[in-house]
């Protein structure tokens, strides 16, 4: 079966510990946020390993999502590339993805080490310290190769990780320049508060092809902040900002779509740009949160695979703001 959806990210093993409230002090980190990992954080790797229990999740933004999306889509719906090393931790990911129905056609850098993230969690929230790895040596010629190039050509829906324009825009570029001309769907996601501030010039070089945008109210903040808004916390004028920029495909509306965790889901099209949708959420009790991890990637996969099921707007986003515990 052809894969209807085409993912493209930075694949990560994450390490996920509980009760991380000394390593956030000790490394300098928000207890709700997401970093590249710098030359300080280098021993939080083994800092984890050694002192606390760990828990390994499949992970990276936008292999989150996909296996999402493939977990409502039917079997062979879902494609998924990233760059991987030739180890242990890449065929704990190839593991994992086998489990849940995603298939995958990594690019493997031989001599380099799969990417890792620290998960440190405490309470409800989650802190994230990325190395990228091998991730970031993503060789763009793997689009264009006999086994990925004839999935990109079949793929009707692209969907790409703010985080990968660290290192990767040329190939995020060419995925989304191509679905634009050949009038496909381009969605990214702003993926953390440091993509919009400090990666702005590469992903203001996305947003043309960009047919679905996806954040939450902190990376709407950062964007807002970044590009002169005067109330950059103004979710829907964030919105209405992003979906009114010019557009490669004019033909097809953009939506920009922001979370708010619990609080309502906020959609603006290009269509109709003064008459934003507010969706409501049903939140859950504390006593049925484990942590946030992935809550966004959850978001975003739930969303992709209806929207590539030929759901309404309405219905994507309604499936994937007003999930009852345990669904």
């Amino acid at each position: 079966m052809a894969p209807s959806l085409f993912c493209l990210g930075n694949p990560l093993l994450d390490m996920q510990v509980t009760n991380g409230e000394a390593l956030l002090e000790k490394y300098g980190l928000n207890a709700n946020d997401a970093i590249l990992a710098e030359p300080k954080h280098a021993p939080i790797y083994d800092e984890l390993v050694s002192d606390y229990k760990v828990t390994y999740v499949a992970g990276g933004a936008s292999q989150n999502a996909a296996r999402g999306a493939a977990y409502i889509l039917p079997p062979g719906s879902v494609v998924y590339t990233g760059c991987v090393g030739d180890d242990q931790l890449a065929e704990q990911l190839k593991a994992a993805n086998k489990r849940e129905g995603l298939d995958e056609v990594y690019y493997v850098k031989d001599g380099e080490k799969t990417g890792a993230c620290a998960v440190v969690i405490t309470g409800h929230h989650r802190s994230l310290v990325t190395n990228l790895r091998a991730a970031e040596k993503f060789d763009q010629a793997h689009l264009s190769s006999a086994a990925v190039e004839p999935l990109i050509s079949a793929a009707q829906f692209f969907y790409v990780e703010g985080y990968f324009l660290t290192h990767g825009t040329a190939s995020a570029l060419e995925l989304s320049s191509k679905a634009a001309a050949s009038g496909k769907t381009f969605a990214i996601n702003l993926s953390a508060p440091f993509i919009p501030q400090f990666f702005g010039a590469q992903l203001q070089s996305i947003l043309p092809h960009a047919d679905i945008v996806i954040g939450n109210e902190a990376e709407a903040e950062s964007w807002g902040s970044a590009n002169g808004l005067s109330d950059p916390k103004d979710l829907i004028a964030v919105a209405k900002a992003i979906a009114s920029l010019p557009k490669t495909n004019a033909s097809r509306h953009r939506w920009v779509i922001f979370t708010q965790g619990a609080k309502s889901t906020v959609v603006v099209s290009s269509a109709d740009p003064d008459s934003p949708k507010v969706f409501a959420v049903n939140p859950l009790a504390d006593s049925d949160i484990v942590d946030t991890n992935g809550a966004g990637d959850a978001f975003a996969g739930g969303f992709l695979g209806a929207l590539v099921s030929g759901k309404s707007l309405d219905e994507q986003v309604l499936n994937t703001s007003q999930l009852e515990p345990g669904n």
